[in-house]
């Protein structure tokens, strides 16, 4: 192994293109001894009483919003979201070690099942190791506490491979576990690569994988863990289609379409990226949601009045302008934003483009679109509209707008084929409720005790007189 190539991995801010720091990369030599560690770390973790779990995940939760702006700050700069958003992604995971610390106990609680013969029968949730949390660059906060509290609520430890541009905020999640008293070694984040991840993986102290990120790197993952034998939960990419039927409020869909379409400056698998239009409105939509569009203010995250900041790398707008070139070339219309690839090899703004009459075959339509750019396409009919929306390699999350509550719910329960579904807004992680996918868009569910159970052993027990 190279030396020299361990001590350089560094974070660059999408904004200014200058460097900000430069760590050095964790030695997989070391591998061994760590996960050593780790693993005493856990077996003792596993014994502590819950209460005790319990208190430590509030104490994470102050120690977030005491820190709050200096991890926002942190987030913005490595990865280009913008300040306010990056201020509510901090809030969400103080939120989730709150809900965790209230509900948790009750999770992992032993079941009892119901027995006339005498015998006692129950189920009891035990952890079950070190979970590999592998962690992608968008929500580079809060993708990683939604595994790793629940994670630690469970009794188990959390090893954090996160994504290599955000380095500065992994090892702050790590700091952040020490000022919050968790044990020493039972959260470790390891500054690697993405190609180094397999030994992790296949390591005999790693006992399951959380993996968020690309569809293609999750099979990858899956491979790996399934060679190993071990439990992974993947939350992969999606196309998420929502549909704005005849009898929409039109206004309303706007506003939820526009602002899930353009959160964290379109860089979300969750976010609308297909919409699927009733021709009745598709003109009226389309115009309010361009003007919308039009609307938004590029420029320095950093700054209050921006609704747009950069992607967080230049690669990264090149390739949505290739999805937009070629989706034109087949027929889609521009109705505003740009195609023009951007001019500096550094640049990584892309504006927000909305393209209408998107159809099947195009980029736009079969393909994520992992940043500010909404596909337009224009139905003649309910079964139509529900027909293309599940017509995708992916299903993480759709939605439905109509003023008819009761139709809504049968598509959004019934028909729409997505882990997530929405009534007249958009999907959002809650920690109340399982999150997931299906398709190519994953498997597995975090968040809700679904996502604390993912990652224990479900034991059943049975005691006879």
């Amino acid at each position: 192994m190279n030396t020299q190539a361990l001590a350089d991995m560094t974070s660059v801010n999408p904004f200014t293109h200058e460097q900000l720091n430069s760590y050095a990369r964790f030695d997989l030599r070391q591998l061994d001894t760590l996960l050593l560690k780790t693993s005493a770390a856990q077996t003792l973790w596993q014994t502590s009483a819950i209460s005790d779990r319990a208190g430590l995940l509030r104490s994470m939760a102050i120690a977030l919003r005491k820190q709050q702006r200096a991890l926002a700050t942190l987030a913005t700069l490595e990865m280009g979201k913008t300040l306010a958003s990056a201020l509510a992604e901090v809030e969400k995971c103080a939120a989730v070690c709150d809900y965790y610390a209230e509900h948790g106990p009750a999770m992992i609680k032993d079941e009892a099942v119901v027995a006339t013969d005498g015998v006692e029968r129950f189920v009891s949730y035990q952890a079950i190791g070190i979970v590999l949390a592998i962690m992608p660059w968008n929500f580079p906060f809060w993708q990683v506490f939604r595994c790793l509290v629940p994670a630690l609520m469970a009794g188990n430890a959390v090893v954090l491979k996160h994504a290599s541009n955000v380095p500065g905020c992994a090892l702050a999640i790590e700091s952040l576990c020490r000022d919050a008293g968790i044990p020493e070694h039972l959260m470790r984040t390891l500054l690697v690569g993405g190609s180094e991840a397999s030994p992790l993986i296949e390591h005999p102290l790693v006992n399951a994988v959380s993996f968020t990120g690309s569809t293609e790197a999750g099979r990858k993952i899956a491979a790996c863990a399934g060679q190993s034998l071990k439990k992974c939960v993947l939350e992969l990419g999606g196309s998420d289609a929502y549909l704005i039927l005849e009898d929409a409020d039109i206004d309303l869909a706007v506003e939820k379409c526009v602002t899930s379409r353009l959160l964290n400056n379109g860089q979300s698998c969750i976010a609308a990226k297909r919409f699927l239009v009733h021709n009745h409105v598709y003109g009226e939509f389309a115009e309010k949601f361009a003007a919308a569009f039009r609307a938004q203010r590029l420029g320095d995250p950093m700054l209050a009045d921006t609704d747009i900041g950069p992607l967080a790398r230049p690669d990264l707008a090149h390739d949505l302008a290739r999805q937009v070139s070629e989706s034109v070339r087949l027929g889609a219309v521009l109705v505003c934003g740009g195609l023009i690839i951007p001019a500096a090899e550094r640049d990584a703004f892309y504006p927000p483009t909305v393209l209408g009459e998107v159809r099947p075959g195009m980029p736009a339509f079969d393909e994520e679109l992992f940043g500010p750019v909404a596909a337009l396409v224009r139905v003649r009919s309910e079964s139509e509209a529900i027909a293309l929306a599940n017509q995708s390699v992916f299903g993480l999350g759709a939605g439905v707008f109509t003023r008819d509550i009761a139709r809504g719910r049968t598509i959004a329960a019934e028909r729409l084929q997505a882990g997530n579904c929405v009534v007249n807004d958009f999907v959002k992680s809650d920690p109340r409720l399982p999150f997931g996918g299906i398709k190519a868009s994953g498997f597995g569910r975090e968040l809700s005790h679904f996502g604390l159970r993912e990652f224990t052993n479900i034991k059943s027990v049975v005691v006879s007189p």
